[in-house]
């Protein structure tokens, strides 16, 4: 005879669903009000740095953030007892990101001079990441995960092969240019390098001979090959992994756990045991 769940129970098991499910309507309206309040969060966050807005409104704001942290401390408690094993969600990467992003606003209730962490709260944009991720943008992520993992090395020897550049021809400008344009040491001189490779330009330091200007060119030039690189090498990666089929096995996600690597035939996910197809 099967056990009779308590009511507390069940609660538990009905929060889990909405709170970690994608298959019901519940669970899709709770990850839409989730998107929606941590970009109102954040736009908070960012009103608050602009005096005016902040003259005008700053009660306001400061009530909105409080009835949205409140929100999030109640659903950081709810993931908590929803699941067996707590230990998981509190010490996983998004557990510990929705802690430090509650925090601020309850430090700067009992310790004054702490309102400079509200910054901190900007964090919430990272949650976005696990909503998507329990829908179907899992598989395109895995994929480009995977591309860029596979192109790492590439990658760091293509910095490597810049970094030599620009060590190099910063400490030629350096001797070049000298004091008298700005360049009064070789880092700073590197500096300059980097800033024109990337085509940034500040213009805080500029060659003023001949030669000096010659290289500059040069150098600017050549910094519109290099950004092109890392993206044209990921993209490759991107290629063949489509081409070669090595990305089939992404496009069955768990949308309830979010688990990969399903075999095409397969119908159940192997973590959680939840439908991987639409039920009719």
């Amino acid at each position: 005879m099967k056990e009779l769940k308590s009511k507390y129970d069940l609660f538990r098991q009905q929060v889990h669903i909405i709170i970690y499910g994608t298959n019901t309507v519940a669970g899709r309206l709770f990850d839409l009000a989730l998107l929606v309040l941590i970009l109102l969060s954040v736009l908070m966050v960012m009103l608050e740095t602009v005096d005016k807005v902040d003259q005008r409104f700053h009660q306001f704001l400061i009530i909105s953030e409080w009835v949205i942290t409140i929100f999030f401390t109640i659903e950081y408690i709810l993931r908590i007892i929803s699941i067996k094993k707590p230990h998981q969600y509190i010490f996983s990467f998004y557990g510990i990101i929705d802690l430090i992003a509650i925090l601020p606003m309850y430090l700067s209730f009992f310790v004054t001079g702490t309102s400079v962490l509200a910054v901190v709260r900007a964090l919430r944009l990272l949650r976005i990441f696990r909503i998507l991720n329990l829908v179907h943008f899992t598989g395109q992520a895995s994929e480009l995960k995977l591309a860029i993992k596979a192109s790492r090395t590439k990658i760091i020897v293509f910095i490597y092969f810049v970094l030599v550049v620009c060590i190099l021809l910063g400490s030629l400008m350096y001797v070049i240019e000298g004091d008298a344009s700005g360049f009064t040491s070789i880092p700073v001189s590197i500096y300059w390098c980097i800033v024109t490779l990337t085509t940034v330009g500040y213009g805080d330091i500029a060659p003023i001979t001949p030669l000096g200007q010659v290289i500059a060119s040069l150098i600017m030039i050549l910094g519109y090959g290099i950004i092109a690189v890392p993206t044209g090498i990921v993209t490759a990666e991107f290629a063949r992994g489509r081409n070669s089929g090595l990305f089939l096995n992404l496009r069955n996600p768990c949308v309830n756990c979010g688990t990969e690597d399903h075999r095409e035939n397969a119908d159940y996910c192997y973590h959680c045991g939840h439908p991987l197809h639409d039920e009719a």
